[in-house]
């Protein structure tokens, strides 16, 4: 079932994502938003109890913790084997970032991490190295619903945004909207937009991403931050998160842990 973006949830008390950001987050150095649970949580409040499912009844965030990520690739293997995801695209893939002694960042994600990496000479000394994951970010203003001619892309009450691939026309606007690169045209297959959909099939049954379950160092997370006894509204209780480009606007829900600045 298809539903369009709708910026308020009655079980929120009609909560705008612009106040989202407001009260929950804050600019710090880098121009990167700090996300604090002693303003957020308090507004997102708790929702009602029950076995079935309800979509209005949740609000689904994810955090990436750059700081255990091992860059195994075993992320990426889950989401294709999961999701049926072609060979040569990606719906989530990690980047090893290598910083020398003259500051220049070295960027490189090898079949997006698939196989792991492998050590690399460079001329200039590396003295700094880390991994990033990243993953379609789930805006809460997304620029590929907006642009999108007939519709097929869309935002489900919990905040996921969608493509129905009935309706798409491979037009490809919704891939040069995004900032984060999470789009791609399978014109080897059937010819419309994909990208990663937070298993939105898996969590519809209460189960974590495919990701999520396979990663061996808890560098993902995935839940509700509607929930304050859930993981991720009680990681906002203790740790410093970050979002991707925060100066489009986007209201990304893809949060990090540890990100550094050299991270575009």
């Amino acid at each position: 079932m298809r539903h369009a973006a709708d910026k308020t949830r009655d079980n929120m008390k009609n909560i705008d994502r612009r106040d989202f950001l407001k009260t929950g987050g804050k600019l710090c150095a880098g121009g990167l938003i700090v996300y604090t649970a002693e303003l957020l949580l308090p507004r997102l409040g708790r929702s009602a109890k029950g076995p079935a499912y309800d979509w209005e009844k949740h609000l689904y965030g994810f955090v990436v913790d750059t700081t255990l990520c091992i860059g195994c690739g075993r992320c990426v293997k889950a989401c294709k084997g999961e999701n049926g995801v072609p060979e040569g695209f990606y719906r989530t893939w990690v980047e090893r970032y290598r910083i020398t002694e003259h500051e220049e960042v070295l960027v490189d994600s090898p079949r997006g991490a698939l196989d792991g990496f492998t050590d690399i000479e460079s001329e200039a000394k590396v003295v700094k190295s880390f991994f990033v994951p990243k993953l379609c970010n789930q805006c809460s203003k997304p620029n590929c619903v907006q642009v999108c001619p007939v519709g097929a892309t869309y935002q489900t009450k919990e905040g996921v945004v969608l493509v129905d691939d009935k309706h798409c026309v491979g037009c490809s606007y919704c891939v040069q909207a995004c900032p984060y690169g999470a789009r791609y045209i399978d014109h080897h297959g059937r010819g419309v937009a994909d990208k990663c959909t937070w298993c939105y099939h898996r969590i519809r049954q209460g189960k974590t991403t495919a990701c999520v379950q396979v990663c061996p160092v808890g560098a993902r997370l995935f839940g509700r931050v509607d929930d304050p006894e859930g993981p991720v509204a009680k990681l906002l209780h203790s740790k410093r998160l970050q979002v991707l480009k925060p100066e489009t606007g986007n209201e990304p829900m893809v949060l990090y842990i540890g990100l550094d600045r050299e991270v575009r």
